[in-house]
């Protein structure tokens, strides 16, 4: 599918299929996120593949909504700051990196024929006991992953004219 398709196609799923995850889609997912582009290439971002079954209660700590756990994976991006580029003024861009990474996977997903939806509303405190994160290390968003058991809903956007400014505000 060409990337105009692929936009327009993809959209956030929430209803699962408990359909398992071919390991070769899993693969090209996580292939195109290690692809994501990062400031000065520092990839400060991790990566953690969470499977659902067995583990339901435990992930609605970190986000609540049944659906969340309906498909066969949970995919989180965490950051490590330290390991992040810093622009001259002191800002950190490894939450600006792992969102950039976030979208690979969502669109690499979507590409695959699978469903996503991005998760920024998580629980804190519970993301970081459950997944044994370091102190030093921040999640940032999370998304199920698998074959969608919904349909899209018609996507509402803003007009260009209200998005784009050329040459100043």
């Amino acid at each position: 599918m060409d990337f105009c398709e692929l936009v327009t196609k993809r959209y956030s799923v929430r209803a699962y299929k408990p359909d398992p995850v071919p390991d070769r889609a899993l693969a090209n997912v996580l292939e195109a996120a290690r692809l994501a582009p990062t400031a000065a290439n520092r990839q400060p971002f991790r990566l953690i593949v969470i499977h659902t079954k067995g583990r339901e209660a435990e992930l609605n700590r970190i986000y609540s909504s049944e659906w969340f756990v309906q498909a066969p994976l949970v995919i989180g991006v965490v950051s490590v700051p330290a390991q992040g580029w810093t622009r001259w003024d002191g800002k950190n861009y490894s939450e600006v990196d792992a969102a950039i990474v976030m979208d690979h996977v969502i669109l690499a997903a979507a590409d695959q024929g699978l469903g996503t939806c991005w998760i920024g509303a998580f629980k804190m405190e519970a993301a970081r006991e459950i997944l044994g994160l370091p102190g030093d290390v921040e999640p940032i968003a999370f998304t199920p992953l698998g074959y969608p058991a919904d349909q899209p809903s018609e996507k509402k956007r803003k007009p260009l004219e209200e998005l784009v400014r050329y040459e100043r505000w």
